[in-house]
């Protein structure tokens, strides 16, 4: 089974075209949803977060309190890489543990930090999603109601715009129309349908 990884920076619509892809009935995995499960109330992940970084992690209920360890870890180079020593391999570990039953053409592997985390060896191909900077931003700032500050920063701890595309195999243009969006994830489709058929 051909690996598709997507990537892209912050507001630049991975999970839109995700999306796209699961309506094409392509699986899809999500490195983010598997990151939020992975520190739901009760979890060990969660336990391991609370014991680095405090009880202030976590809200009167118990659940993380996701804007507080967004603050601490993009405020602290060293914060950020201890929270990634503790997610980034179970992350690893669960897609692995995904893949494994999937039976189909192509799969999507959705890992908005795809190179940051080095996991480029998972995937056989690289998707990024591409939007201009000031794009990202307003949708960000629609989106999560964060100050243009706090997501520059974001972007500032990501890959830049430039090495994400100099890296991908393929590459989706997110600042047009939803229609022009979905004729290049179709295009897409039928590359890695193509693609995979060359490899049985």
């Amino acid at each position: 089974m051909l690996k598709v990884g997507l990537t892209g920076g912050i507001g630049c619509g991975k999970s839109t075209v995700a999306k796209i892809f699961a309506d094409l009935n392509i699986p899809v995995l999500d490195a983010d949803q598997i990151a939020h499960s992975l520190v739901e109330k009760g979890q060990p992940a969660l336990a391991r977060i609370q014991q680095e970084f405090g009880a202030s992690i976590l809200n009167p209920d118990g659940s993380l309190n996701r804007r507080h360890l967004r603050e601490i870890v993009f405020s602290d180079l060293k914060q950020k890489q201890k929270l990634e020593s503790i997610l980034h391999p179970l992350i690893y570990k669960t897609l692995q543990a995904e893949l494994e039953p999937l039976v189909a053409p192509y799969c999507i592997i959705s890992i908005p930090l795809l190179f940051e985390t080095d996991m480029t060896h998972l995937v056989d191909r690289i998707l990024v999603i591409d939007c201009p900077v000031e794009t990202q931003i307003e949708r960000v700032k629609i989106r999560d109601n964060l100050t243009i500050e706090r997501i520059q920063s974001i972007i500032d701890n990501q890959v830049s715009r430039a090495y994400r595309i100099a890296k991908a195999d393929d590459l989706i243009d997110n600042s047009t129309t939803d229609y022009r969006l979905a004729e290049q994830v179709k295009k897409l489709h039928n590359l890695y349908l193509s693609l995979s058929a060359c490899r049985d």
